[in-house]
C-alpha cells in the first residue's frame, strides 16, 4: 500500500522537534506501509522562530529521515490568510502531486492537521482521484472560530473516508460538524518507552544542580502564551507565600505562536522568585526525560491542546501531573491517581492543586506502567486499520 501524509507542521534542519508527534506516527507507518512525506515550508514564513521570514530558504527540497522520505514544496501565502491558505496550498501542491503520482501510486493521502492540510487535502484528492483521511489534532477548534474555515472543515471531514482524532473532545467536535459518527476514530498519540521511563531521581537532580529534598515543579512547552507558563509562575509564588517553597523549572525555547518569553520573565520578577526559577531553554528529549523524572510534578497550564504529549511523556517517567481541563487531558487523567485536573484560568485551584500534589505519596511506578501501556507502535497499528478501511472501501 502506497500513502502520501501530508503535514506543514514537520521537524526539519534547524528545527528538530518542529511536530516531532508527527514524525513519530509517521516512523511507525512507514514500516507498515511504502510512505512518503510531504512537508510544506512558506517561501516566506512569518513564524519562523529565529525572527525572519526567510529562514527556510537554505532548506533543502528533501531528506531521507530515518525510515522516511520527505519532501519540503514551498508555497506563499499571506499574513493571516485565513481561508485562502488552504486555497493557496492546494493549489501550489497539485502540478507536483500529480507528477509524484507517476512514480509513486499513492493509493490514499493521510493529512495531519484540519487547517491548512485538511482541507487542501480534499482538493487535491477529489483533483487526483484518490481517498484522503484527516487527523485532528486541536489547533482546528481556533481555525474554526472564522466562519469561512469553520465552513471549509466541515465540508472537509464530511468528504473524507477516515477521520482520526487524538482526543474524544476532538472526535465529539468533528461530529458537531456533521461528520458521520462511525468514521471518525480516536486514537492518542503514544510515548516512545526507550527514551521516557524512571530514570534515577536523585542522579538527574544531581546533573541539573538541584537539591535532593527541594520541591520542584516543571513547567515544559514552547514559551508561547497559551502554554500558560507565566500561571505556572504565578501559582509557584503562591506556594511561597502558604509556605510551602518550591523550584520552578521552565523547560522550552521560543515558539511559532509569537515571543512570549519576556512576558515570563516579567511574572517571575513581578513575583519576587527569580531565585527560586529555572529557565531551562529548549532540551533534547534524554535530557527532559531526565528533567521530568527528577520533578515532583508537571505543571499543565495549557489553554487549547489536543494530546499534549508532554503530559504522556511526563508520566512515563513516573511523575504525576496537574493539568488545565483541555484536550485529551481527561482521558489521561479520569482515575485521579495519575494527577489532578483543574478550570483553565483560575490561578488559585491551579495553586491548591499543585500545593496538595507536592504532598502527596504517589505510586510513580503505577503512573509510568500506565503510560507505558501505549507506544507509537500501537498508534501505527491503529492508523494502519483506518487506512486499510479507507482504501478497502475505495476499491469496493
Amino acid at each position: 500500500m502506497h500513502v502520501l501524509s501530508l503535514s506543514c507542521v514537520f521537524p526539519r534542519p534547524g528545527l528538530p522537534n518542529f511536530g516531532i508527534f508527527v514524525r513519530r506516527r509517521l516512523e511507525g507507518l512507514a514500516r507498515r506501509v511504502d510512505l512518503r512525506v510531504i512537508a510544506p515550508v512558506g517561501v516566506l514564513d512569518y513564524a519562523h522562530p529565529e525572527g525572519t521570514p526567510l529562514g527556510n530558504w537554505g532548506l533543502p527540497r528533501g531528506w531521507s529521515d530515518g525510515p522516511l522520505e520527505v519532501w519540503y514544496p514551498r508555497w506563499l501565502y499571506p499574513p493571516g490568510g485565513g481561508f485562502l491558505n488552504p486555497i493557496l496550498l492546494s493549489s501550489q501542491l497539485r502540478r507536483p502531486l500529480e507528477a509524484l503520482r507517476r512514480s509513486f501510486p499513492f493509493d490514499l493521502i493521510d493529512a495531519h492537521f484540519g487547517y491548512p492540510d485538511g482541507i487542501a487535502a480534499g482538493k487535491l484528492a477529489q483533483s487526483l482521484g484518490v481517498p484522503y483521511m484527516v487527523t485532528l489534532r486541536g489547533n482546528e477548534t481556533m481555525h474554526c472560530e472564522n466562519p469561512r474555515v469553520r465552513s471549509q472543515l466541515a465540508s472537509a471531514l464530511r468528504g473524507a473516508a477516515r477521520v482520526v482524532t487524538v482526543s474524544e473532545a476532538l472526535r465529539e467536535f468533528a461530529i458537531s460538524l456533521g461528520v458521520a459518527a462511525e468514521k471518525v476514530r480516536t486514537i492518542p498519540n503514544g510515548i516512545d518507552r526507550t527514551v521516557f521511563y524512571p530514570r534515577d531521581r536523585r542522579a538527574s537532580r544531581h546533573k541539573y544542580g538541584l537539591g535532593p529534598d527541594e520541591r520542584i515543579v516543571l513547567s515544559a512547552g514552547y514559551l508561547i502564551e497559551r502554554k500558560g507558563h507565566h500561571h505556572v509562575v504565578e501559582a509557584v509564588a503562591d506556594l511561597h507565600r502558604r509556605g510551602l517553597p518550591s523550584r520552578l523549572l521552565i523547560a522550552g525555547a521560543e515558539g511559532r505562536e509569537g515571543s512570549f518569553g519576556q512576558q515570563i520573565r516579567d511574572a517571575v520578577e513581578r513575583n519576587g522568585i527569580a531565585s527560586h526559577v529555572l529557565f531551562m531553554g529548549e532540551l533534547t528529549s534524554d535530557a527532559l526525560a531526565e528533567v521530568m523524572s527528577a520533578a515532583d510534578v508537571l505543571c499543565l497550564a495549557s489553554s487549547r491542546e489536543g494530546w499534549p504529549n508532554v503530559v504522556h511523556e511526563t508520566m512515563g517517567c513516573g511523575t504525576p501531573v496537574v493539568a488545565t481541563n483541555i484536550g485529551g487531558v481527561p482521558d489521561m487523567l479520569a482515575c485521579g491517581d495519575r494527577g489532578t485536573i483543574v478550570p483553565g484560568n483560575q490561578p488559585k485551584v491551579l495553586s491548591n492543586a499543585l500545593f496538595e500534589a507536592l504532598q502527596r505519596d504517589w505510586d510513580r511506578e503505577s503512573i509510568s506502567r500506565w503510560a507505558h501501556s501505549r507506544d507509537w507502535e500501537n498508534v501505527a497499528d491503529e492508523v494502519l486499520s483506518e487506512i486499510q478501511h479507507a482504501v478497502c472501501k475505495r476499491v469496493q
